[in-house]
């Protein structure tokens, strides 16, 4: 009779076995139609931010705006075009980078202040929403489509107080964005930003919707910011904030950062007061607004 093999002996053998199932289970492929199906949410959202960005671009423009002053006064040259000193110490402190470079003057002897920043086309006749501080005091301003072309503009009106500027280019059947309504945005949501950060046109960034109605941050009286931690650079300034389905939901106008670049923080003004100025800019060149007061 065969003699029955000892206990220590057993468990020795069923924990050989065990690990070597274990081994094989490892090394055995995974099946190679299971990756598509776990990637397939990822690949729509890929999908989404290629068809918006291929769509949106042909919208939007690059500004180049020049001055000729005769007084002493150096270009402006800050992150966002024509922003004063004041305006960068109170984002980046005092000290910071994107204070004014020495003076350089043309041959005749004037200053020649220069600035750049992004638009996006409004109309199908050459309407184009910017902002303020980029075109506000320009002498020339000069528009980069995104077929190559370079046109002249004209500034058809300016609000300093929303930070809202309307120019136009002698052009007709243009591409343009469809307008969304900013009160439906939420938190959280995604959003896509367009532009021409440090001169680079129709750049796109991604990112979501911080925060709403983001008021008292000093940069107009007159709007509540959209906050998106979109990436908002030197040049942006101007662009469209877009949902996922094209559509503009902010102008990109300022960002909140220690270093003068991306840190996180950017704001746009919701494109439901564009709406609600654009009409009147496009008529009067500016926007009437009441006061109360006691005769």
């Amino acid at each position: 009779m065969r003699k029955a093999l000892p206990l220590r002996t057993v468990f020795a053998l069923a924990a050989l076995a065990i690990l070597v199932s274990a081994i094989a289970l490892v090394a055995t492929p995974r099946s190679a139609t299971a990756a598509p199906g776990k990637t397939a949410v990822l690949e729509e959202l890929s999908d989404a931010f290629s068809q918006l960005a291929e769509s949106a671009s042909e919208a939007v423009v690059f500004i180049n705006v020049s001055k000729e002053m005769k007084r002493n006064t150096a270009p402006f040259s800050g992150p966002f075009g024509a922003f004063p000193d004041d305006f960068f110490e109170r984002f980046f402190g005092p000290g910071n980078p994107w204070q004014r470079p020495p003076q350089r003057k043309d041959p005749g002897g004037r200053q020649v202040p220069y600035g750049q920043g992004s638009g996006f086309i409004i109309s199908s006749d050459g309407h184009i929403v910017t902002n303020h501080h980029v075109v506000g005091d320009a002498d020339t301003i000069t528009v980069h489509l995104a077929d190559n072309r370079k046109m002249e503009a004209e500034l058809v009106g300016s609000d300093p107080n929303t930070e809202i500027a309307i120019i136009k280019i002698d052009a007709k059947d243009l591409p343009t964005l469809p307008l969304a309504d900013s009160d439906q945005l939420r938190v959280g949501e995604w959003v896509v930003a367009i532009g021409s950060p440090f001169g680079l046109s129709h750049s796109v960034t991604a990112g979501i919707v911080s925060a709403r109605g983001r008021g008292n941050v000093g940069i107009a009286d007159y709007a509540d910011f959209i906050q998106t931690d979109a990436a908002i650079n030197p040049g942006n300034s101007g662009g469209p904030l877009l949902n996922l389905q094209g559509s503009v939901v902010g102008v990109n106008t300022a960002i909140f950062s220690r270093s003068g670049g991306y840190m996180g923080i950017g704001f746009a003004i919701p494109i439901n007061m564009v709406k609600y100025i654009y009409d009147q800019l496009r008529e009067n060149g500016e926007i009437s607004r009441g006061y109360l007061g006691v005769l």
